[in-house]
Protein backbone atom coordinates (compact mmCIF):
# COMPACT_ATOMS: atom_id res chain seq x y z
CA UNK A 1 0.00 0.00 0.00
CA UNK A 2 0.55 3.56 -0.18
CA UNK A 3 4.06 4.33 1.83
CA UNK A 4 5.83 7.70 2.75
CA UNK A 5 8.82 5.83 2.66
CA UNK A 6 10.64 5.78 -0.75
CA UNK A 7 14.63 6.57 -1.12
CA UNK A 8 13.63 9.50 -3.77
CA UNK A 9 11.51 12.79 -3.24
CA UNK A 10 8.82 14.78 -5.65
CA UNK A 11 10.39 18.15 -4.51
CA UNK A 12 9.27 21.58 -5.89
CA UNK A 13 10.73 23.93 -8.42
CA UNK A 14 12.21 26.10 -6.29
CA UNK A 15 14.03 22.85 -4.11
CA UNK A 16 15.09 22.16 -7.32
CA UNK A 17 16.55 25.31 -8.25
CA UNK A 18 18.26 25.12 -4.80
CA UNK A 19 20.59 22.16 -6.19
CA UNK A 20 22.25 24.85 -8.27
CA UNK A 21 24.13 24.37 -11.46
CA UNK A 22 26.06 20.72 -10.27
CA UNK A 23 21.94 19.36 -12.00
CA UNK A 24 21.24 22.00 -14.23
CA UNK A 25 24.17 24.26 -15.25
CA UNK A 26 25.96 23.89 -18.98
CA UNK A 27 27.64 21.52 -19.63
CA UNK A 28 28.51 17.62 -17.55
CA UNK A 29 29.62 17.49 -14.99
CA UNK A 30 32.84 15.75 -14.07
CA UNK A 31 32.84 12.87 -11.21
CA UNK A 32 35.36 10.18 -10.91
CA UNK A 33 34.54 6.41 -12.13
CA UNK A 34 33.86 5.07 -8.98
CA UNK A 35 31.55 7.93 -7.86
CA UNK A 36 27.37 7.41 -8.94
CA UNK A 37 25.42 10.13 -9.42
CA UNK A 38 21.61 9.23 -9.63
CA UNK A 39 17.61 9.65 -9.68
CA UNK A 40 16.00 7.10 -8.70
CA UNK A 41 12.92 6.62 -6.95
CA UNK A 42 12.07 9.96 -7.44
CA UNK A 43 7.90 9.05 -7.37
CA UNK A 44 7.89 9.37 -4.03
CA UNK A 45 8.87 11.50 -1.10
CA UNK A 46 11.50 12.45 1.20
CA UNK A 47 11.63 10.76 4.60
CA UNK A 48 10.41 12.73 6.89
CA UNK A 49 12.11 11.17 10.13
CA UNK A 50 15.56 10.90 7.60
CA UNK A 51 17.62 7.03 7.24
CA UNK A 52 15.60 5.10 10.18
CA UNK A 53 14.00 1.97 9.33
CA UNK A 54 12.15 2.03 12.83
CA UNK A 55 10.11 4.79 11.32
CA UNK A 56 9.78 3.14 8.17
CA UNK A 57 13.27 3.78 5.93
CA UNK A 58 14.08 1.03 3.55
CA UNK A 59 10.66 -0.69 3.41
CA UNK A 60 8.62 -0.54 1.06
CA UNK A 61 6.31 -3.75 0.34
CA UNK A 62 8.88 -6.30 1.02
CA UNK A 63 12.10 -5.90 -0.97
CA UNK A 64 13.71 -2.37 -0.50
CA UNK A 65 17.33 -2.53 0.21
CA UNK A 66 17.87 -0.09 3.07
CA UNK A 67 21.87 0.24 2.12
CA UNK A 68 22.62 2.05 5.40
CA UNK A 69 21.53 -1.30 7.57
CA UNK A 70 21.67 -4.37 7.53
CA UNK A 71 18.34 -7.06 7.41
CA UNK A 72 18.22 -10.71 8.48
CA UNK A 73 17.23 -11.91 5.37
CA UNK A 74 17.61 -11.05 1.43
CA UNK A 75 15.81 -11.53 -1.88
CA UNK A 76 17.67 -12.55 -4.87
CA UNK A 77 16.58 -12.39 -8.38
CA UNK A 78 14.14 -15.22 -8.37
CA UNK A 79 12.52 -14.00 -5.22
CA UNK A 80 13.71 -16.82 -2.88
CA UNK A 81 14.99 -16.06 0.21
CA UNK A 82 19.03 -15.75 1.19
CA UNK A 83 20.97 -14.89 4.45
CA UNK A 84 21.78 -11.63 5.49
CA UNK A 85 22.72 -11.75 9.10
CA UNK A 86 21.14 -14.51 9.48
CA UNK A 87 23.01 -17.89 9.34
CA UNK A 88 20.03 -19.99 9.86
CA UNK A 89 16.56 -20.15 11.10
CA UNK A 90 14.16 -22.17 12.21
CA UNK A 91 10.25 -22.50 12.32
CA UNK A 92 7.77 -24.33 14.90
CA UNK A 93 5.26 -26.89 13.26
CA UNK A 94 2.59 -24.43 14.28
CA UNK A 95 4.12 -21.31 13.05
CA UNK A 96 4.59 -19.04 16.04
CA UNK A 97 8.01 -19.20 17.08
CA UNK A 98 10.62 -18.18 14.47
CA UNK A 99 14.21 -18.63 15.66
CA UNK A 100 17.19 -17.11 14.03
CA UNK A 101 20.83 -17.68 14.28
CA UNK A 102 22.59 -14.00 14.07
CA UNK A 103 26.42 -14.33 12.71
CA UNK A 104 29.10 -13.35 14.87
CA UNK A 105 31.30 -10.95 12.39
CA UNK A 106 29.29 -7.62 12.25
CA UNK A 107 30.34 -4.92 13.52
CA UNK A 108 27.96 -1.14 13.16
CA UNK A 109 29.98 1.91 11.49
CA UNK A 110 30.30 3.34 15.17
CA UNK A 111 32.85 0.23 15.90
CA UNK A 112 30.22 -1.52 18.20
CA UNK A 113 29.67 -5.27 17.55
CA UNK A 114 26.28 -6.15 16.08
CA UNK A 115 24.68 -8.81 18.29
CA UNK A 116 21.24 -11.04 18.57
CA UNK A 117 19.86 -7.83 20.99
CA UNK A 118 20.06 -5.16 18.39
CA UNK A 119 17.91 -7.77 16.18
CA UNK A 120 15.53 -7.93 18.81
CA UNK A 121 15.32 -4.30 19.83
CA UNK A 122 15.14 -3.38 16.31
CA UNK A 123 12.26 -5.11 16.00
CA UNK A 124 10.35 -4.78 18.81
CA UNK A 125 10.73 -0.74 18.20
CA UNK A 126 10.02 -1.36 14.66
CA UNK A 127 6.35 -3.17 16.20
CA UNK A 128 5.95 -0.44 18.68
CA UNK A 129 5.75 2.78 16.07
CA UNK A 130 4.38 0.39 13.22
CA UNK A 131 5.30 2.58 10.76
CA UNK A 132 7.28 0.14 8.32
CA UNK A 133 6.58 -3.61 8.29
CA UNK A 134 3.43 -5.27 9.48
CA UNK A 135 4.63 -6.69 13.08
CA UNK A 136 1.34 -7.07 13.96
CA UNK A 137 1.12 -11.24 14.47
CA UNK A 138 4.48 -10.48 16.37
CA UNK A 139 4.17 -10.50 20.50
CA UNK A 140 7.75 -9.98 21.30
CA UNK A 141 11.23 -10.82 19.93
CA UNK A 142 13.50 -11.87 22.55
CA UNK A 143 17.61 -12.42 22.39
CA UNK A 144 19.43 -15.59 23.42
CA UNK A 145 22.77 -15.97 23.28
CA UNK A 146 23.23 -15.35 19.22
CA UNK A 147 19.72 -16.14 18.49
CA UNK A 148 16.70 -14.20 18.54
CA UNK A 149 13.72 -16.03 18.59
CA UNK A 150 10.11 -14.21 17.13
CA UNK A 151 6.89 -15.18 19.55
CA UNK A 152 3.68 -14.80 17.49
CA UNK A 153 0.29 -14.49 18.20
CA UNK A 154 -1.27 -16.77 16.17
CA UNK A 155 -0.33 -18.97 13.38
CA UNK A 156 1.49 -16.81 10.08
CA UNK A 157 3.29 -18.59 6.92
CA UNK A 158 4.54 -15.48 6.11
CA UNK A 159 5.99 -13.71 9.02
CA UNK A 160 9.64 -14.69 7.18
CA UNK A 161 8.56 -12.19 4.61
CA UNK A 162 9.31 -9.98 7.33
CA UNK A 163 12.83 -10.62 7.67
CA UNK A 164 13.77 -9.11 5.03
CA UNK A 165 11.89 -6.04 5.71
CA UNK A 166 13.51 -4.50 8.93
CA UNK A 167 16.91 -2.71 8.61
CA UNK A 168 18.33 -3.23 11.87
CA UNK A 169 20.22 -0.30 14.17
CA UNK A 170 21.87 -0.34 17.66
CA UNK A 171 20.25 -0.10 20.61
CA UNK A 172 23.41 1.43 22.80
CA UNK A 173 23.34 4.53 20.46
CA UNK A 174 19.58 4.56 19.24
CA UNK A 175 17.81 7.81 19.25
CA UNK A 176 14.34 8.19 18.13
CA UNK A 177 14.69 12.09 17.45
CA UNK A 178 18.14 12.03 15.62
CA UNK A 179 19.03 8.88 14.80
CA UNK A 180 17.63 9.27 11.10
CA UNK A 181 19.57 12.09 10.45
CA UNK A 182 22.88 10.48 11.69
CA UNK A 183 22.20 7.03 11.37
CA UNK A 184 24.50 4.19 12.32
CA UNK A 185 24.57 0.63 10.40
CA UNK A 186 25.81 -2.00 8.93
CA UNK A 187 25.62 -2.38 5.50
CA UNK A 188 26.85 -1.91 2.74
CA UNK A 189 27.37 2.13 2.53
CA UNK A 190 26.88 4.68 5.47
CA UNK A 191 25.38 8.11 5.35
CA UNK A 192 28.07 10.50 4.69
CA UNK A 193 25.96 13.73 3.70
CA UNK A 194 22.09 15.03 3.52
CA UNK A 195 21.13 17.84 2.07
CA UNK A 196 17.16 18.27 2.44
CA UNK A 197 15.31 18.63 -0.29
CA UNK A 198 18.20 18.42 -2.29
CA UNK A 199 20.21 14.94 -1.99
CA UNK A 200 21.64 12.40 -0.14
CA UNK A 201 25.29 10.84 -0.27
CA UNK A 202 26.57 7.50 0.60
CA UNK A 203 30.10 6.25 1.24
CA UNK A 204 30.84 2.96 1.13
CA UNK A 205 31.14 1.14 4.61
CA UNK A 206 35.27 -0.08 4.65
CA UNK A 207 33.87 -2.58 7.29
CA UNK A 208 31.13 -4.44 5.14
CA UNK A 209 30.90 -8.32 5.71
CA UNK A 210 29.43 -9.16 2.63
CA UNK A 211 30.00 -8.62 -1.11
CA UNK A 212 32.29 -5.14 -2.02
CA UNK A 213 30.27 -2.73 -3.90
CA UNK A 214 32.22 -1.46 -7.41
CA UNK A 215 31.21 2.36 -6.10
CA UNK A 216 33.10 3.96 -3.38
CA UNK A 217 30.20 7.09 -3.34
CA UNK A 218 26.55 7.10 -4.29
CA UNK A 219 25.53 10.59 -4.67
CA UNK A 220 21.39 10.58 -5.06
CA UNK A 221 19.31 13.94 -6.34
CA UNK A 222 15.83 15.22 -5.31
CA UNK A 223 14.29 15.64 -8.92
CA UNK A 224 11.02 15.78 -10.11
CA UNK A 225 10.25 13.98 -13.72
CA UNK A 226 11.47 17.30 -16.14
CA UNK A 227 14.50 18.09 -13.89
CA UNK A 228 15.30 14.45 -14.02
CA UNK A 229 15.31 14.53 -17.67
CA UNK A 230 16.94 17.93 -17.91
CA UNK A 231 19.88 16.73 -15.79
CA UNK A 232 19.71 13.47 -18.23
CA UNK A 233 20.20 15.59 -21.72
CA UNK A 234 23.24 17.65 -19.62
CA UNK A 235 24.74 14.98 -19.23
CA UNK A 236 24.92 15.03 -14.94
CA UNK A 237 23.29 12.05 -13.99
CA UNK A 238 24.63 8.27 -14.33
CA UNK A 239 20.97 7.03 -13.96
CA UNK A 240 17.97 8.40 -13.87
CA UNK A 241 14.64 6.83 -12.71
CA UNK A 242 11.63 8.41 -15.51
CA UNK A 243 7.95 7.92 -15.81
CA UNK A 244 7.20 6.25 -18.59
CA UNK A 245 5.76 8.95 -20.87
CA UNK A 246 9.86 9.87 -20.94
CA UNK A 247 10.13 5.98 -21.68
CA UNK A 248 10.63 6.78 -25.92
CA UNK A 249 12.91 9.53 -25.58
CA UNK A 250 16.75 9.29 -27.17
CA UNK A 251 19.39 11.06 -25.24
CA UNK A 252 22.82 10.63 -27.03
CA UNK A 253 25.04 8.94 -24.64
CA UNK A 254 22.29 7.11 -22.74
CA UNK A 255 20.38 3.86 -22.89
CA UNK A 256 16.79 2.79 -21.68
CA UNK A 257 16.46 0.15 -19.31
CA UNK A 258 13.39 -1.69 -18.71
CA UNK A 259 12.61 -3.18 -15.37
CA UNK A 260 9.13 -5.72 -15.20
CA UNK A 261 7.80 -5.51 -11.91
CA UNK A 262 4.96 -6.56 -9.73
CA UNK A 263 3.96 -2.82 -8.85
CA UNK A 264 -0.04 -3.16 -10.46
CA UNK A 265 -2.59 -0.45 -10.44
CA UNK A 266 -6.07 -0.46 -9.58
CA UNK A 267 -9.01 1.76 -8.79
CA UNK A 268 -11.05 0.64 -5.57
CA UNK A 269 -15.00 0.43 -5.83
CA UNK A 270 -16.78 0.61 -2.88
CA UNK A 271 -18.81 -2.30 -2.11
CA UNK A 272 -21.13 -0.88 0.48
CA UNK A 273 -24.15 1.00 -0.07
CA UNK A 274 -24.13 4.92 1.26
CA UNK A 275 -26.11 4.19 4.75
CA UNK A 276 -24.64 6.68 6.42
CA UNK A 277 -22.17 4.76 8.16
CA UNK A 278 -18.67 6.58 9.38
CA UNK A 279 -15.25 5.03 9.82
CA UNK A 280 -13.25 5.42 12.77
CA UNK A 281 -11.60 9.06 11.47
CA UNK A 282 -15.02 9.95 10.54
CA UNK A 283 -15.10 9.47 6.69
CA UNK A 284 -18.18 8.45 4.31
CA UNK A 285 -18.00 4.58 3.65
CA UNK A 286 -20.29 3.32 1.31
CA UNK A 287 -21.42 4.47 -2.32
CA UNK A 288 -24.75 4.05 -3.83
CA UNK A 289 -23.70 3.72 -7.64
CA UNK A 290 -20.63 1.54 -6.85
CA UNK A 291 -22.53 -0.36 -4.13
CA UNK A 292 -24.29 -2.14 -6.57
CA UNK A 293 -22.50 -5.49 -7.89
CA UNK A 294 -23.50 -4.99 -11.29
CA UNK A 295 -21.71 -1.58 -11.75
CA UNK A 296 -18.63 -3.02 -10.79
CA UNK A 297 -19.12 -6.28 -12.51
CA UNK A 298 -19.90 -4.09 -16.02
CA UNK A 299 -16.37 -2.09 -15.32
CA UNK A 300 -14.51 -4.73 -14.83
CA UNK A 301 -16.01 -6.55 -18.62
CA UNK A 302 -16.58 -3.20 -20.32
CA UNK A 303 -13.04 -1.23 -19.93
CA UNK A 304 -10.34 -2.22 -22.07
CA UNK A 305 -6.98 -2.89 -20.58
CA UNK A 306 -4.87 -2.96 -23.22
CA UNK A 307 -6.11 0.25 -24.54
CA UNK A 308 -5.33 1.48 -21.17
CA UNK A 309 -1.48 0.03 -20.80
CA UNK A 310 -0.45 1.74 -23.87
CA UNK A 311 -2.12 5.26 -23.46
CA UNK A 312 -1.73 5.71 -19.80
CA UNK A 313 1.73 3.45 -19.67
CA UNK A 314 2.84 4.18 -23.29
CA UNK A 315 2.70 0.17 -23.58
CA UNK A 316 4.84 -0.05 -20.69
CA UNK A 317 2.94 -2.87 -18.84
CA UNK A 318 0.72 -5.85 -18.47
CA UNK A 319 -2.66 -6.52 -18.34
CA UNK A 320 -3.83 -7.51 -14.65
CA UNK A 321 -7.29 -8.53 -14.26
CA UNK A 322 -6.71 -9.34 -10.56
CA UNK A 323 -4.03 -7.41 -9.20
CA UNK A 324 -2.22 -10.60 -8.40
CA UNK A 325 1.21 -10.10 -10.74
CA UNK A 326 1.91 -13.39 -13.09
CA UNK A 327 5.46 -13.90 -11.31
CA UNK A 328 3.55 -14.43 -8.41
CA UNK A 329 3.45 -18.01 -6.73
CA UNK A 330 -0.75 -17.24 -5.67
CA UNK A 331 -1.32 -15.94 -9.59
CA UNK A 332 -4.50 -16.92 -11.39
CA UNK A 333 -6.08 -17.07 -14.69
CA UNK A 334 -8.74 -14.01 -14.98
CA UNK A 335 -12.27 -15.45 -15.84
CA UNK A 336 -13.77 -13.07 -17.69
CA UNK A 337 -11.99 -10.66 -21.17
CA UNK A 338 -11.88 -7.36 -21.16
CA UNK A 339 -13.18 -4.39 -24.02
CA UNK A 340 -16.63 -6.45 -23.74
CA UNK A 341 -18.95 -3.61 -23.98
CA UNK A 342 -22.09 -4.98 -25.24
CA UNK A 343 -21.89 -7.66 -22.66
CA UNK A 344 -21.50 -5.02 -19.90
CA UNK A 345 -24.29 -2.91 -21.16
CA UNK A 346 -26.29 -6.00 -20.44
CA UNK A 347 -25.41 -6.71 -17.20
CA UNK A 348 -26.38 -3.11 -16.10
CA UNK A 349 -29.32 -3.81 -18.07
CA UNK A 350 -29.91 -6.99 -16.33
CA UNK A 351 -29.97 -5.28 -12.94
CA UNK A 352 -32.09 -2.62 -14.03
CA UNK A 353 -29.65 0.22 -14.84
CA UNK A 354 -31.42 1.96 -18.21
CA UNK A 355 -30.78 4.98 -20.06
CA UNK A 356 -34.00 6.38 -19.41
CA UNK A 357 -33.66 9.95 -20.26
CA UNK A 358 -31.31 10.15 -23.20
CA UNK A 359 -28.32 11.26 -22.04
CA UNK A 360 -25.99 8.22 -22.53
CA UNK A 361 -25.70 7.76 -18.60
CA UNK A 362 -27.84 4.30 -17.03
CA UNK A 363 -29.67 5.59 -14.03
CA UNK A 364 -31.73 2.88 -11.54
CA UNK A 365 -34.54 4.34 -9.02
CA UNK A 366 -33.28 7.66 -9.88
CA UNK A 367 -29.71 7.15 -8.84
CA UNK A 368 -27.61 7.99 -12.05
CA UNK A 369 -24.73 5.94 -12.33
CA UNK A 370 -21.82 8.49 -11.26
CA UNK A 371 -19.08 8.85 -8.91
CA UNK A 372 -16.02 10.14 -8.73
CA UNK A 373 -12.34 8.32 -9.28
CA UNK A 374 -9.41 9.94 -6.62
CA UNK A 375 -5.58 9.95 -7.89
CA UNK A 376 -2.51 11.35 -6.42
CA UNK A 377 -1.84 14.46 -9.00
CA UNK A 378 1.90 13.69 -8.49
CA UNK A 379 1.77 10.30 -10.29
CA UNK A 380 1.55 11.19 -13.69
CA UNK A 381 0.37 7.31 -14.60
CA UNK A 382 -2.33 8.00 -11.78
CA UNK A 383 -3.71 10.40 -13.89
CA UNK A 384 -3.66 9.21 -17.12
CA UNK A 385 -5.12 6.09 -16.27
CA UNK A 386 -8.29 8.05 -14.21
CA UNK A 387 -8.97 10.05 -17.20
CA UNK A 388 -8.97 6.97 -19.51
CA UNK A 389 -11.06 5.24 -18.09
CA UNK A 390 -13.53 8.04 -17.58
CA UNK A 391 -13.65 7.86 -21.42
CA UNK A 392 -14.10 4.23 -21.79
CA UNK A 393 -16.89 4.22 -18.86
CA UNK A 394 -19.15 6.47 -20.63
CA UNK A 395 -19.28 3.77 -23.82
CA UNK A 396 -21.09 1.97 -20.80
CA UNK A 397 -23.54 4.44 -19.56
CA UNK A 398 -21.20 5.12 -16.20
CA UNK A 399 -19.71 8.58 -15.89
CA UNK A 400 -16.97 9.23 -13.88
CA UNK A 401 -15.18 12.26 -12.95
CA UNK A 402 -11.31 12.15 -12.36
CA UNK A 403 -10.25 14.34 -9.07
CA UNK A 404 -6.35 15.04 -8.99
CA UNK A 405 -5.02 16.17 -4.93
CA UNK A 406 -2.71 14.85 -2.07
CA UNK A 407 -3.54 11.95 0.03
CA UNK A 408 -4.65 14.67 2.13
CA UNK A 409 -7.48 15.31 -0.38
CA UNK A 410 -8.08 11.80 -1.11
CA UNK A 411 -7.97 9.75 2.20
CA UNK A 412 -11.11 11.07 3.54
CA UNK A 413 -12.87 10.47 0.16
CA UNK A 414 -11.16 6.64 -0.08
CA UNK A 415 -14.06 4.43 1.64
CA UNK A 416 -16.63 6.82 -0.32
CA UNK A 417 -15.47 6.83 -4.37
CA UNK A 418 -12.78 5.44 -6.39
CA UNK A 419 -9.34 5.80 -5.68
CA UNK A 420 -6.45 4.45 -8.24
CA UNK A 421 -4.13 2.62 -5.71
CA UNK A 422 -0.45 0.76 -6.32
CA UNK A 423 0.05 -2.34 -5.24
CA UNK A 424 3.05 -4.93 -5.48
CA UNK A 425 4.59 -7.18 -2.32
CA UNK A 426 5.90 -10.49 -2.84
CA UNK A 427 4.34 -11.21 0.78
CA UNK A 428 0.97 -12.89 0.39
CA UNK A 429 -0.03 -11.12 3.24
CA UNK A 430 -0.96 -8.11 1.29
CA UNK A 431 -4.18 -9.84 0.29
CA UNK A 432 -5.47 -9.34 3.79
CA UNK A 433 -4.56 -5.80 3.54
CA UNK A 434 -6.73 -5.39 0.15
CA UNK A 435 -9.73 -7.34 1.42
CA UNK A 436 -10.11 -8.94 5.16
CA UNK A 437 -13.21 -7.36 6.97
CA UNK A 438 -11.30 -7.59 9.92
CA UNK A 439 -9.40 -4.67 8.59
CA UNK A 440 -11.70 -2.37 6.62
CA UNK A 441 -11.76 1.21 6.52
CA UNK A 442 -8.57 1.07 9.02
CA UNK A 443 -6.17 3.70 7.52
CA UNK A 444 -5.44 2.02 3.87
CA UNK A 445 -6.75 -1.05 4.31
CA UNK A 446 -9.91 -2.69 2.64
CA UNK A 447 -10.85 0.66 1.10
CA UNK A 448 -13.34 -0.58 -0.19
CA UNK A 449 -14.54 -2.44 2.37
CA UNK A 450 -15.38 -6.27 1.37
CA UNK A 451 -17.33 -8.11 3.87
CA UNK A 452 -17.15 -11.57 2.67
CA UNK A 453 -16.90 -14.30 5.30
CA UNK A 454 -15.62 -16.60 2.40
CA UNK A 455 -12.82 -14.38 2.03
CA UNK A 456 -11.56 -13.94 5.66
CA UNK A 457 -11.30 -17.63 6.40
CA UNK A 458 -9.60 -18.60 3.45
CA UNK A 459 -6.87 -16.10 4.90
CA UNK A 460 -6.76 -17.36 8.00
CA UNK A 461 -6.43 -21.43 6.58
CA UNK A 462 -3.85 -19.75 4.42
CA UNK A 463 -2.16 -18.39 7.34
CA UNK A 464 -2.08 -21.46 9.29
CA UNK A 465 -0.64 -23.35 6.52
CA UNK A 466 3.04 -23.36 5.90
CA UNK A 467 4.46 -21.46 3.39
CA UNK A 468 4.44 -22.79 0.18
CA UNK A 469 0.98 -24.82 0.75
CA UNK A 470 -0.67 -21.63 1.63
CA UNK A 471 0.18 -19.92 -2.16
CA UNK A 472 -2.67 -21.79 -2.93
CA UNK A 473 -4.89 -21.13 -0.63
CA UNK A 474 -3.48 -17.24 -0.57
CA UNK A 475 -4.80 -17.69 -4.25
CA UNK A 476 -8.39 -18.80 -3.66
CA UNK A 477 -8.71 -16.32 -0.98
CA UNK A 478 -7.87 -13.36 -3.83
CA UNK A 479 -10.47 -15.34 -6.46
CA UNK A 480 -13.27 -15.18 -3.50
CA UNK A 481 -12.33 -11.88 -2.81
CA UNK A 482 -12.33 -11.11 -6.91
CA UNK A 483 -15.46 -12.65 -7.64
CA UNK A 484 -17.37 -9.60 -5.58
CA UNK A 485 -15.45 -7.05 -8.05
CA UNK A 486 -13.93 -4.92 -5.05
CA UNK A 487 -11.49 -2.89 -7.73
CA UNK A 488 -11.08 -2.20 -11.11
CA UNK A 489 -7.31 -3.69 -11.57
CA UNK A 490 -6.02 -2.02 -14.94
CA UNK A 491 -2.24 -3.37 -14.96
CA UNK A 492 1.30 -3.68 -13.64
CA UNK A 493 3.78 -0.67 -15.03
CA UNK A 494 7.23 -1.32 -15.84
CA UNK A 495 9.93 0.78 -14.28
CA UNK A 496 12.35 2.98 -16.85
CA UNK A 497 15.14 4.15 -16.54
CA UNK A 498 18.06 6.61 -18.21
CA UNK A 499 21.43 4.82 -17.91
CA UNK A 500 24.87 5.93 -19.05
CA UNK A 501 26.40 3.49 -21.98
CA UNK A 502 29.68 3.46 -19.46
CA UNK A 503 27.45 1.99 -16.62
CA UNK A 504 26.37 -1.59 -16.46
CA UNK A 505 23.65 -2.20 -13.79
CA UNK A 506 23.27 -5.78 -14.56
CA UNK A 507 19.64 -6.36 -15.16
CA UNK A 508 19.94 -9.67 -15.18
CA UNK A 509 20.17 -10.01 -11.79
CA UNK A 510 17.74 -7.29 -10.91
CA UNK A 511 15.13 -7.98 -8.07
CA UNK A 512 11.53 -8.65 -8.61
CA UNK A 513 9.85 -5.15 -7.99
CA UNK A 514 7.86 -4.77 -5.37
CA UNK A 515 5.28 -1.47 -5.15
CA UNK A 516 7.85 1.25 -5.46
CA UNK A 517 10.56 -0.89 -7.18
CA UNK A 518 14.13 -1.45 -5.51
CA UNK A 519 16.56 -0.09 -8.16
CA UNK A 520 19.50 -0.56 -5.72
CA UNK A 521 18.88 -4.11 -4.55
CA UNK A 522 21.77 -5.20 -6.83
CA UNK A 523 24.44 -2.13 -6.40
CA UNK A 524 26.97 -5.08 -5.92
CA UNK A 525 26.45 -5.97 -9.02
CA UNK A 526 27.01 -1.83 -10.61
CA UNK A 527 29.57 -0.99 -12.67
CA UNK A 528 31.82 1.54 -14.50
CA UNK A 529 32.20 -0.26 -18.23
CA UNK A 530 35.01 1.11 -20.62
CA UNK A 531 33.41 2.49 -23.60
CA UNK A 532 35.15 0.11 -25.82
CA UNK A 533 33.66 -2.58 -23.57
CA UNK A 534 30.53 -0.91 -24.05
Amino acid sequence: METKYIIGAVIAVLAIIGIGAFALGGGSTEHAPNELVACVAAHGEEPEYGFDPMHGWGYHDSGTDPLIQSTILKRDKDNNFVNDLATDYEISSDLKTYTVTIRDDVNFTDGSKLTAGDVAFSYNKAKELGEGADLSSMEEAKADGDKVVFTLNKADSTFINKLTDVGIVPEANYDEDSYGQNPIGSGPYKLAQWDKGQQFILEKNPDYYGQEPYFDKITNLFLDSDAAFAAIKNGDLDIAEVPVAYANEKVDGYHMEYFDSIDVRGISLPTQMDEGKLSADNYTIGNNVTGDPAIREALNMGINRSALIEGSLNGYGDESYNGVADQLQWSFEPTYTDGDIDGAKDVLSAAGWEDTDGDGIVEKDGQKAEFSIYYNSKATERQAIAVAVAEQAKEIGIEITPVGGSWDDITPNSLSQGVVWGFGSADPFSIQHQYDSRVAAQGFDNPECLNDSAVDSLIDAAMAQDLESSYATWSQASQQANSNYPYLWIGTMDYTYFVSDDLDISNSTHLIYPHGGDIWGNIYDWKRINATEA
